[in-house]
């Protein structure tokens, strides 16, 4: 099926090309803003100039965000750079999300596919909106001069009104909506210096907040259509069981149930509500067949890891003679890594909504990728695209989870509306229990690593295996991310190594699992960001100095890893004295093209828990568009890190999962949160991701600084597994 979604979504080769080009070059105007979008919304009576913005007669300015909005802030940050350069009040800002459309609202860093991840949206967005900005705000510009005629070079804009000083003209934008939308699109526009800049590297505020905090905002499970349906799937318990016999009869019996039907999936109960499908779900008699399932537990897993790591996987950074330069080092260290296998946990529980016709199909859900979910759906429902409307809501957290590549969610829901003929809105809810049992997974990984120094403590060779599932083998995504055999997402943070080491060897095993697997906050480097880390805090003290200064003595080709990690040691008085029993230690690590260092300090009293007291964050991820943001999603990258360091183990055992709920799957609890304090680097670089860089160095630095509080290194995670009582 997935073959099949490749093949209907495949753009023409001039179009591939045109897009693949310029995603890594800059923008062109004409080329990234949709201009057929633009003249079916003028159509409609609001001045659309773009497929980006809508004016409307009452002043209004909507920005049609491409990417979904699940908390991260993104409504907000793409509206503040559109914004920006229409000189709009953002008072009369309005955002609404995009319809699905792969060939207008393309991620321009993944070429014809549109979709929200690898912390892309503002930095693949940033051009393209401020070309789409500019361009409504040169239509408004030639409106006013015609108008009033002017020379256009005399009219200013601000604040969302248009002036002409001369004249003592003025006008709100709705005034000359329709003038503008008569006008022909200007073939280039001038970008503001960034020195002139009101809104972006301000602290707008969210456009999202008011909505949210008056429980007004509509998420999937707030959408009720008329005579819509609930249904539940019983899922195989073992991954890649399958349903033997099904006993459906007591859950027809159930009231409100309306329908038992068998999909690809599993069993789907339908009913007049959540409970009632609830029940008829737990009435199912169901016997599965686990002869091809994954049945072993965790710990068979990890002991097959261990045994593959004992020879040479398969090379993703070879520099220098690593062998020869540990037999030569004055000094050889090495350590082992366990990392369980981690849910996503969005407070939301999955849901989607679908209402399927003889002729058409209406999706409404939390689309993460809404070019796979709408192709997914055509391909289920045998609709040509076209007929299939995918709706983005609002979503409650991802972390990754919604962004699969046979677009799970919306497949079931599809797959339960057609086996139920299409009678009526059908509405597939996945339980929490569902998810953490039956849901995808950051994959468990084993590391080994050996370093060594030579006499005068430098680091001369080192040797990195990884051993792990890959998330992408056997998905669409394959061609692109793995590479000589190695899934780069198995191996980023470890095969970038931005320290200056000459002779290194960076291998992996890729392994062959039964677990359905998924990237998760910031993907590989949530496990070799640790690594790496902590095991150069091991290094640092084998050679006698001190871990900031023997990491910034390998940083000198990186300035950017290296000012962070001032940036953060500084803000954090590091050198300073900890009381006993309690300590501090420091991290820093790129991903998405952000740096960022984190400096936290602990403490670990006699029961041996451990509380983060406080963490210093410094970040340089480019211009900064809107800092509240930014700090947000650093806060949130360190909360939702610490919860998994701490707390979280997804664990099988039998081939069962044995967690189901965050009683026994632990998000960081509000009253666990440290105090954060984040330093923003001022840039004038374009501006990168900020949803996942917070995330991998908190775990190294904490880790760190539980070392340099009780002397105890912990190399497998969650540290909940260990008991510190003794330190």
């Amino acid at each position: 099926m997935l073959h099949k979604i490749t093949q209907a979504a495949r753009p023409s080769r001039r179009r591939f090309l045109q897009t693949g080009a310029l995603a890594g070059a800059g923008l062109v105007i004409g080329l990234h803003l949709p201009l057929r979008a633009a003249k079916s919304a003028a159509a409609g009576g609001d001045f659309a100039p773009n497929a980006f913005v809508r004016i409307a007669k009452d002043d209004s300015v909507t920005i049609l965000a491409k990417h979904i909005e699940f908390g991260q802030g993104s409504h907000t940050g793409l509206a503040t750079i559109l914004a920006e350069e229409l000189d709009a009040a953002w008072e009369q800002v309005r955002v609404e999300a995009a319809p699905a459309n792969a060939e207008v609202y393309n991620n321009l860093h993944w070429g014809p596919f549109q979709g929200t991840g690898g912390s892309s949206s503002i930095a693949n967005s940033y051009e393209q909106l401020r070309r789409a900005g500019a361009m409504a705000r040169a239509l408004l510009v030639e409106a006013a001069a015609q108008t009033w005629g002017v020379p256009d070079t005399e009219i200013t804009v601000e604040k969302g009104r248009v002036h002409h000083a001369g004249s003592g003209k003025s006008s709100s934008f709705g005034a000359l909506a329709e003038k503008a939308a008569s006008l022909p699109t200007p073939a280039e526009v001038v970008l503001k210096d960034p020195k002139d800049f009101s809104l972006i590297g301000t602290r707008v505020p969210r456009l999202d907040s008011r909505a949210k905090t008056r429980g007004e905002a509509v998420f999937t499970m707030d959408l009720k259509l008329p005579g819509m349906l609930t249904a539940l799937i019983a899922r195989p318990p073992r991954f890649g069981g399958k349903a033997k016999t099904v006993k459906s009869e007591a859950a027809k019996a159930v009231k409100g149930v309306t329908d038992v039907v068998e999909t690809p999936r599993g069993v789907a109960v339908v009913a007049e509500g959540f409970w009632a499908a609830k029940k008829g779900r737990d009435a199912l008699e169901i016997d599965w067949d686990d002869s091809q399932a994954e049945t072993r537990g965790s710990a068979e897993i990890m002991a097959q890891y261990k045994e593959l790591a004992k020879q040479p996987g398969n090379p993703a950074l070879t520099a220098g003679d690593s062998e020869a330069a540990l037999a030569a080092a004055d000094k050889v260290l090495e350590a082992a890594f366990e990392y369980p296998f981690l849910a996503h946990a969005p407070m939301e529980p999955l849901d989607c909504v679908v209402d399927l016709k003889s002729d058409s199909c209406e999706i409404w859900t939390g689309s993460q990728l809404q070019t796979g979910d709408h192709m997914a759906a055509a391909a289920i429902t045998g609709l040509p695209p076209e007929k299939v409307q995918v709706h983005t809501l609002l979503a409650g957290g991802s972390f990754g989870r919604r962004a699969t590549p046979d677009s799970d969610m919306v497949s079931e829901a599809v797959m339960v509306a057609k086996a139920i003929g299409g009678r009526a809105p059908v509405k597939v809810i996945w339980t929490r229990e569902d998810d953490i049992q039956g849901g995808r997974y950051r994959p468990m990984y084993y590391h080994t690593i050996r370093a060594g120094l030579n006499a005068e403590g430098r680091l001369v060779g080192w040797q990195h295996r990884i051993v792990g599932q890959s998330i992408v083998q056997g998905t669409p995504f394959e061609g692109a991310l793995v590479k000589n055999g190695i899934d780069q997402t198995s191996v980023e943070g470890a095969s970038n190594l931005p320290y200056a080491i000459p002779n290194v060897l960076v291998d992996l095993h890729t392994t062959d699992v039964k677990v359905p697997v998924l990237w998760w906050r910031a993907v590989g480097s949530t496990h070799t960001a640790y690594t790496v880390e902590t095991f150069l805090d091991e290094l640092a003290e084998a050679a006698g100095k001190d871990p900031v200064e023997f990491r910034l003595e390998m940083l000198k080709d990186h300035p950017r890893h290296a000012a962070v990690l001032k940036l953060a040691a500084e803000k954090a008085g590091w050198g300073k004295s900890m009381p006993k029993g309690k300590g501090i230690g420091i991290s820093v690590h790129e991903s998405f093209h952000s740096f960022v260092a984190q400096a936290a300090e602990v403490s670990v009293d006699g029961d041996g828990a451990i509380t983060v007291d406080k963490v210093v964050c410094a970040v340089d991820c480019g211009r900064p568009v809107n800092p509240d943001v930014i700090v947000a999603q650093m806060e949130g990258g360190i909360g939702y890190g610490l919860g998994a360091i701490l707390h979280d183990a997804i664990t099988l055992d039998g081939g069962r999962v044995e967690q189901s709920n965050f009683h026994d799957y632990l998000p960081l609890r509000i009253e666990e949160m440290p105090e954060v304090e984040v330093h923003i680097v001022d840039s004038a670089e374009a501006p990168t991701g900020v949803g996942e860089p917070g995330t991998p160095p908190i775990g190294p630095a904490v880790a760190n600084a539980v070392y340099n509080a009780t002397g105890r290194r912990l190399r497998s995670l969650p540290f909940a597994r260990h008991d510190l009582t003794s330190t």
